[in-house]
């Protein structure tokens, strides 16, 4: 299992997300949805726990998986509660004996690592293999604008800036993508700059692939989920083109 963010890109990624999703209420839909099913919840590549541990703290029962040895030391080190537990595996072949889940969501577009329709489908199936009768799946991918997939490279851009105590951090992303595959790598540049010190740079690169609201719904629909909604925001407004959010919360 890749970790791609290692012990030096997992806390600049869990300062970062905090910074770009804050305000985007995609903690307080999947609260929401946890609360309703009543638990047992299951987060995959669950990351620090920016999402699960609210869920956590409420009460429910949860288990967090991620590829990520890095991100989940941060987790336990956010202070989780004994109703939470991590296991460390992939989201497309995940196997947990016994584990059956009233919820199971991935959130932040984390399905989006998955690059391959086999990858995507076989995720769908352990999804499947571990939720409870009448369970719920919900994730978000971004939608994808049309202007934007057409280039082929975006230059180097500042994605997100923020203070750690005196250390100025910079997040500037570049983009490369290929529209055969629908995958594109994104390299995150930060810098990072001290009183009195050299700037340091630190570099994470990544895989994603942009998925379209219909191609989603035919992968929930050929993994046998039949109740599908989507939603254009977390608010659970219309999905629209210009959204650019894609939520669904599937059923079997």
């Amino acid at each position: 299992m890749a970790d791609i963010y290692g012990p030096t890109g997992a806390p600049l990624y869990d300062a970062a997300s905090t910074r770009l999703r804050g305000g985007s209420g995609d903690a307080a839909f999947y609260l929401s949805l946890a609360k309703k099913t009543g638990g047992p919840v299951l987060e995959l590549g669950c990351g620090s726990g920016r999402v699960l541990l609210p869920i956590a703290r409420a009460g429910l029962e949860c288990v967090g998986l991620d590829a990520s040895s890095a991100m989940l030391a941060r987790l336990k080190r956010n202070g989780p509660p004994s109703n939470l537990s991590v296991v460390r595996g992939r989201m497309q072949d995940f196997d947990l004996p016994g584990k059956r889940f009233a919820l199971v969501y991935c959130a932040f577009r984390a399905f989006q690592h998955l690059l391959i329709v086999e990858d995507e489908l076989s995720c769908l199936a352990a999804v499947r293999r571990h939720l409870a009768p009448g369970g719920t799946f919900a994730l978000d991918v971004f939608a994808p604008k049309l202007d934007r997939i057409a280039l082929s490279k975006e230059p180097e851009f500042l994605e997100v800036q923020w203070k750690d105590g005196d250390t100025q951090v910079r997040r500037l992303a570049s983009v490369t993508r290929d529209p055969a595959t629908q995958v594109f790598e994104v390299k995150f540049r930060h810098e990072l700059r001290r009183p009195g010190k050299r700037p340091e740079s630190r570099t994470v690169t990544t895989k994603m692939r942009w998925i379209f609201r219909y191609e989603l719904e035919h992968l929930l629909a050929r993994a046998g989920f039949t109740r599908i909604e989507f939603f254009g925001g977390f608010d659970r407004r219309p999905y629209d083109y210009f959204s650019g959010e894609t939520v669904a919360v599937a059923r079997l």
